[in-house]
């Protein structure tokens, strides 16, 4: 069991399994980048993935869009590809569109963010993986 409230076993398991719906800020077509093979490793867990990057480009077959307010659609995860500094402000945007949980990954801290989130309701995780988290799960 970890230490740290953001890597709530509840929020995770929330997360892998009773959502649907991922969008993925920082994702480019790009798969060289972290962001590509996880997005791959969402959509072979059954995931809808939907990119989130300024140039708004189709990756992995999915339409990609500039902004999370951008999206048409609910969004039930956000999970953030973007540094420390920027991921607060996703995590205030995730908020407001209704979004139901927030993936900081790997490196990604930041606890104003994280209470702010939770403060709001919804599951919040940091600093770890989805596919590290189904990796546990042998």
């Amino acid at each position: 069991m970890s230490v740290f409230p953001w890597h709530d076993q509840a929020d995770i398991d929330f997360m892998l399994d009773e959502t649907e719906t991922w969008a993925v800020v920082g994702l480019k077509d790009d798969p060289t980048r972290t962001a590509y093979s996880i997005a791959a490793t969402l959509q072979s867990k059954g995931k809808r993935i939907v990119p989130v990057h300024p140039s708004a480009e189709t990756v992995l077959g999915e339409q990609g869009y500039a902004t999370l307010a951008d999206i048409p659609f609910p969004v039930d995860v956000v999970d953030v590809f973007v540094s420390t500094a920027n991921a607060g402000p996703v995590a205030d945007q995730a908020v407001e569109i209704g979004a139901k949980g927030v993936w900081f990954q790997l490196g990604v801290l930041n606890q104003d963010a994280y209470l702010r989130t939770k403060e709001k309701g919804l599951a919040m995780i940091m600093d770890t993986c989805p596919a590290i988290e189904w990796g546990k799960r042998r």
